[in-house]
């Protein structure tokens, strides 16, 4: 269990760590704004994908405290 935790915890490191700075380079794109400043199906699209991976990246976060607990 111990080595599914640590592969865990390692997956939600770098979910946490990459996605949110890929953001900021998806939202200063020039394809995330039309020209009325809305936001695009190119920012959208791009928020629920890192959405979803920083969701994947808390489970993991998750699991991983409850393997090294004994809990699974």
């Amino acid at each position: 269990m111990t080595l599914l935790a640590v592969v865990l915890f390692l997956n939600a490191a770098f979910n946490a760590l990459v996605w949110p700075r890929f953001y900021i380079r998806v939202a200063k794109d020039p394809r995330a704004r039309d020209a009325a400043g809305k936001p695009t199906a190119f920012l959208t699209v791009h928020i629920v994908l890192i959405s979803i991976a920083l969701v994947l990246a808390l489970l993991s976060l998750l699991v991983g405290i409850a393997a090294l607990t004994g809990a699974l």
